[in-house]
């Protein structure tokens, strides 16, 4: 190799693949060290019944924008099924030039916020990436309890393979998305890192052994 050559770069991972139900197992007993709840499930149809389960009548519930919540129903069933005290709804309604700090509020501290995220790693962590951030927030600690549903994808080895997840796999999905519907991309403005949850109960993560979403 002469000097001014370089190595390749190293093959990016196939993002878009299941994880093996060993690397799954591996997965949440690393979540579960961290004081998340873990519930291995076989699909998004397994999830949507559970997240019914999970939440009960009349509670408040934000709903962050996610294509597993999407693609499962999980997010029609809340926002539109009249269950729920449901925020996005109530949120999208709002004046955006005079209630902001209610908008802001409300995002931040609902009863239960539901979600996925970019990448979960088999070392036991959750990665969120974020364009605006209005999910983040309630994620991190506002809400009083989170349920993310993690398709068996997005799976990783470490945190440096969640990053590149977030860059080279969901953003170009993501802007291809927002831009069909929004007429512009996408941006990873914000990201999230839970390395573990202090607070036993709160956290519930569903991770499924299908591939779900981004």
């Amino acid at each position: 190799m002469t000097a001014q050559q370089t190595a390749p770069l190293p093959a990016t991972p196939a993002f878009a693949d299941p994880a093996p139900a060993q690397v799954l197992e591996r997965t949440a007993a690393a979540l579960t060290a961290h004081g998340f709840t873990v519930e291995v499930l076989d699909d998004a149809a397994a999830a949507r019944t559970r997240v019914h389960e999970l939440i009960p009548d009349g509670t408040s519930v934000f709903t962050g924008a996610s294509e597993t919540l999407r693609l499962s129903g999980i997010d029609e069933d809340i926002n539109a099924g009249g269950r729920y005290q449901a925020v996005k709804p109530r949120v999208l309604a709002m004046d955006r030039a005079t209630q902001m700090d209610e908008i802001r509020r409300l995002l931040a501290t609902p009863d239960v916020v539901v979600g996925s995220v970019a990448a979960v790693t088999e070392t036991g962590s959750l990665v969120a990436a974020s364009g605006s951030g209005s999910q983040l927030p309630s994620y991190s600690g506002g809400a009083g309890r989170a349920i993310w549903i993690v398709g068996a994808q997005k799976v990783v080895p470490d945190l440096s393979t969640a990053l590149r997840r977030v860059e080279d796999h969901c953003l170009p999905l993501e802007s291809a998305r927002t831009q069909a519907a929004h007429g512009r991309p996408s941006a990873v403005n914000r990201l999230l890192v839970l390395n573990a949850e202090p607070f036993p109960g709160r956290s519930t993560v569903l991770l499924l052994r299908k591939a779900t979403g981004f």
